[in-house]
C-alpha cells in the first residue's frame, strides 16, 4: 500500500516520516530488550529479531521489485497484455539496441583492464618511494567525487568551441589541440571514438580503488619470498613478472570483476555528459530512458533484467574467488 499518496501537504509528508522513524526506533528498542534479557526470550526469538527486519527489507526492497520487474518483461509498454519475449527480441535484435549493447561490452572489458593496470604500474611504481603517500592520495582523490561530479568535470575538459575569430577555448583537451596547431573537435559527439572519451572518465575513477587495494596486496607478499627471488638473479620486471603478478592474483581478480560490475551499471557518466545521445547509451541508461522518458514499462523491465543477468556470473565468480582466497590463508 502506498501511504505516501494520501500525504498531500508537506506537513503530512512530514509526519509520515517522522512516523516510520518512530517506527524503526520502537522495533530496534524491543529487539535491543529481548538482547538484554537472554534468560525470559527464546534464542530462536533474539535470531528472528536480528535477522527479521533484513530480511523484510531485503524481501520488499528487492525480491518483491525483482520479481515485479521480471514479470512486467513479458508485457507491453502499458503492462497490460502477455507479448511473450518480444521485448528481449527488440532488444536484440534492433540496431539501436544493438549499440547498447555493443557499448555495453566496450564499457566493460576496457574499463576493468584499463584500470587494474593503470593501478597496478602506479601501485608498483610509487610502492617503497619518498613519497608514497602523496602520489598516492593523488591518485586516489577520484573516488570520492561523485560519479555526477566527475562527469561535470570532464565535460569542461571536452568542451568546444567554433574556431571563429578570437573565441577563445574554455575545453582543456581542446585548448591543448589548438596549441599544437590542429582544429578543436567535438569529442563527445563523434562515434565511435565519443564512447571512449565517457570511458576515459570511468577509468579515471576507478584507478585509485584499483591502486589502493593491488598496493596492499603487494605490502603483503612475504619478505622471504622476495629476498628468494633476488637471490635467484630476478630484477626489475623478471621480478614483476614471477613474483608480483603471481603472489598478488587473488587481489587482481577481484578488482577487475568488482570494477566490471560498476561498470556494467553506470549511467551516470553517459547520463550528465551526452544523456545516452550520438550512440553512447548503455544498458542502464537506455533502461532508465525507455522506463521513463519513453514510457515503455515492458522494454525498460525487459533490460533491467539483462542487465541483471549480466551482472549475476560476474558476482557469483567474485564470491567463489574470495572464499578460494581464505581457504588459502
Amino acid at each position: 500500500m502506498d501511504w505516501w499518496k494520501y500525504a498531500d501537504t508537506p506537513l503530512e509528508k512530514f509526519g509520515l516520516m517522522f512516523l516510520a522513524i518512530a517506527l524503526f526506533v520502537i522495533v530496534m528498542g524491543v529487539i535491543l530488550v529481548a538482547v538484554d534479557r537472554p534468560k525470559r526470550v527464546p534464542r530462536w526469538l533474539v535470531t528472528l529479531g536480528f535477522v527479521g527486519p533484513a530480511l523484510l527489507f531485503i524481501t520488499f526492497g528487492l525480491v518483491i521489485p525483482g520479481v515485479r520487474t521480471i514479470y512486467q518483461s513479458f508485457f507491453d509498454n502499458r503492462s497490460v497484455e502477455f507479448i511473450g519475449f518480444d521485448n528481449y527480441v527488440q532488444a536484440f535484435t534492433q540496431d539501436q539496441f544493438q549499440i547498447v549493447l555493443r557499448n555495453t561490452a566496450i564499457w566493460v572489458i576496457v574499463v576493468p583492464v584499463a584500470a587494474t593496470i593503470i593501478g597496478l604500474i602506479y601501485a608498483v611504481l610509487v610502492d617503497r618511494t619518498r613519497f608514497e603517500k602523496l602520489a598516492k592520495a593523488l591518485i586516489f582523490i577520484p573516488m570520492a567525487i561523485s560519479m555526477v561530479g566527475a562527469s561535470i568535470i570532464w565535460k569542461f575538459v571536452y568542451e568546444f568551441r567554433p574556431d571563429q575569430g578570437n573565441i577563445q577555448q574554455i575545453g582543456l583537451l581542446n585548448q591543448v589541440v589548438v596549441w599544437l596547431g590542429f582544429e578543436p573537435q567535438q569529442f563527445l559527439i563523434g562515434q565511435p571514438a565519443n564512447t571512449f572519451f565517457l570511458i576515459a572518465v570511468m577509468i579515471w575513477i576507478q584507478t585509485g580503488f584499483a591502486m589502493t587495494i593491488l598496493s596492499a596486496a603487494i605490502k603483503a607478499i612475504p619478505d622471504d619470498i622476495v629476498e628468494a627471488a633476488r637471490l635467484d638473479g630476478l630484477k626489475g620486471v623478471q621480478m614483476f613478472r614471477f613474483i608480483t603478478v603471481p603472489s598478488i592474483r587473488p587481489a587482481l581478480i577481484v578488482v577487475l570483476t568488482t570494477i566490471a560490475m560498476g561498470t556494467l551499471k553506470v549511467f551516470d557518466i553517459v547520463r550528465t555528459m551526452t544523456g545516452g545521445q550520438f550512440g553512447t547509451s548503455v544498458v542502464a541508461n537506455e533502461f532508465y530512458t525507455q522506463s521513463f522518458r519513453m514510457n515503455n514499462i515492458g522494454l525498460g523491465a525487459a533490460l533491467a533484467v539483462i542487465l541483471f543477468v549480466l551482472v549475476i556470473p560476474l558476482v557469483i565468480y567474485n564470491v567463489r574467488q574470495l572464499r578460494i582466497s581464505e581457504e588459502i590463508r
